[in-house]
């Protein structure tokens, strides 16, 4: 039963993170196009639109919050693997599972902050400095969205780990079902 309860949430966690991710390629291209427009407007033309930089930054802020969920997925974050690689059975479960629920509180802690620092930019009404309207709240919403994107992924992969599965994504064994942990 809980095999069957992991592999759907996994599914959940999965499709969600990809869809994420596939708006956070289509943010890269539009941070691209900004940056390129901005290059052609400074070199050639001499001008520098005032607002560039600043919606630069905030299109990076967002492409990364969008696409953090999909790379813990995958298990593309810098961690230290050292001791988890020469782990077997339940220590390396135990493992796993603590560097999960360590990452699941820190990504707990930045929805927490992050919908906080949206609501109180909202409450009082801030805007960035080069544009006049355009509430800040907007752009600083996607910290708790990538955050809960993320926590949604680890608690996924904290179900796996409890299920004897393992929670990044392999090779699936011979037929098609996720291999178990050693």
């Amino acid at each position: 039963m809980l095999v069957a309860l992991s592999l759907r949430v996994t599914a959940v966690a999965s499709w969600v993170s990809r869809v994420a991710a596939a708006l956070a390629g289509i943010v890269t291209l539009g941070c691209l196009a900004l940056v390129c427009g901005a290059v052609v407007a400074r070199y050639f033309f001499g001008l520098l639109p005032s607002w560039s930089d600043e919606v630069g930054g905030w299109l990076i802020v967002i492409l990364v919050m969008l696409a953090v969920g999909e790379a813990q997925r995958r298990g593309e974050h810098v961690g230290v693997d050292l001791l988890l690689e020469r782990a077997r059975g339940r220590t390396r479960r135990l493992l796993q599972a603590f560097g999960i629920t360590c990452l699941a509180a820190t990504a707990a802690i930045l929805v927490w902050q992050g919908w906080e620092a949206a609501a109180f930019s909202r409450m009082i009404g801030a805007m960035p400095m080069s544009i006049d309207h355009l509430p800040l709240w907007l752009i600083q919403v996607f910290v708790p969205i990538g955050a809960g994107l993320m926590l949604l992924v680890a608690l996924a992969q904290l179900l796996a780990v409890a299920a004897g599965l393992e929670p990044l994504p392999e090779e699936p064994a011979d037929d098609g079902s996720p291999r178990a942990t050693e």
